[in-house]
C-alpha cells in the first residue's frame, strides 16, 4: 500500500508530496532526484538523494510516513547540503542533535506533524538560477551544456551549486530525470523502443544501460513492478 497527498499550499514550492505506506517486505527504491524525511516505526530519518538502487530493510508491516522534497530544496529545511546526504539514510537525531532528538520524539508520537516540522524550518530564500536549470533538465534538455546556456553564472559555479543543492551533479541528474520521464510514460507506451524515444533516450539500448545502472534490473522487469515506490 502506497499513497500520496499534495502538501499544504505554503510548502508546494519546496515539497513534492506527503506520502504514507505499509511495507509488505523488502522493496527496491530507485533514484528520483529527491530527499525524504521519514517516520518508520521507531525510526525518524532522512533518506538522501540516491545515485543507484537501494533495498529497504524495514520489517514487513511497518507503517511509514514521509515528506518528499523537490530536487534542490531539501537543504532549505534540513540545514545541510544535499551532497552530504547522497546515498545515505541519516537518523534525524544525528543530523540535528538535541533538536533532532526532540523532533524525532514528536514525530514518532504524531507522524502527521511532518508538514508542520518542515514548514517551521523552511528557509524562504531559494536559488532562481538553479530552479531554471532543474526545470530545463526535467523538461528533457539533451545535454547539460544546453541546459546551462545563457544562465547568469559561470558553468563551474553552477555545477558546484547544483551538486550542493541536489546531491549530485547535473550530468547524473539528466539520467535520473530521463528515468522519471520513462516511469511516467510507461503506463501509456506499448513497447520499450517507443518508451525510449518518448523519454529522451538515444535508443532502446541506451534505456537498458541506464535502467540497469539506476535500478539494478532490466527495463522489462523494472516497469513490470512499479507498484511499490516507498523510500526507505
Amino acid at each position: 500500500m502506497y499513497r500520496e497527498a499534495a502538501p499544504p499550499a505554503a510548502l508546494t514550492d519546496a515539497v513534492r508530496c506527503l506520502w504514507w505506506s505499509r511495507t509488505d517486505g523488502p522493496a527496491r527504491i530507485v533514484p528520483d532526484g529527491c530527499a525524504d524525511l521519514m517516520v518508520a516505526g521507531d525510526r525518524v530519518f532522512v533518506a538522501g538523494p540516491d545515485t543507484g538502487p537501494w533495498d529497504t530493510d524495514l520489517p514487513s508491516g511497518t507503517l511509514v510516513h514521509g515528506i518528499r522534497f523537490r530536487p534542490g530544496h531539501a537543504p532549505r529545511a534540513l540545514g545541510v547540503a544535499a551532497a552530504e546526504l547522497t546515498d545515505q539514510r541519516v537518523e534525524l537525531a544525528d543530523l540535528w542533535g538535541r533538536q533532532g532528538r526532540a523532533t524525532a520524539d514528536r514525530l514518532r508520537a504524531q507522524p502527521a506533524a511532518l508538514a508542520d516540522v518542515v514548514g517551521a524550518r523552511l528557509a524562504r530564500e531559494h536559488d532562481p538560477v538553479l530552479r531554471t536549470l532543474i526545470a530545463r533538465l526535467d523538461a528533457g534538455a539533451p545535454r547539460v551544456s544546453a541546459a546551462l546556456a545563457g544562465l547568469p553564472a559561470p558553468e563551474r559555479t553552477l555545477r558546484r551549486r547544483f551538486t550542493r543543492a541536489v546531491g549530485y551533479g547535473p550530468a547524473t541528474y539528466v539520467r535520473v530525470a530521463r528515468l522519471r520521464r520513462a516511469v511516467t510514460a510507461a503506463a501509456h507506451v506499448p513497447d520499450l523502443t517507443t518508451l525510449a524515444a518518448v523519454a529522451g533516450y538515444a535508443d532502446q539500448a541506451h534505456l537498458t544501460r541506464d535502467c540497469r545502472e539506476l535500478t539494478g534490473t532490466t527495463p522489462r522487469r523494472f516497469f513490470a513492478r512499479l507498484g511499490n515506490r516507498t523510500r526507505a
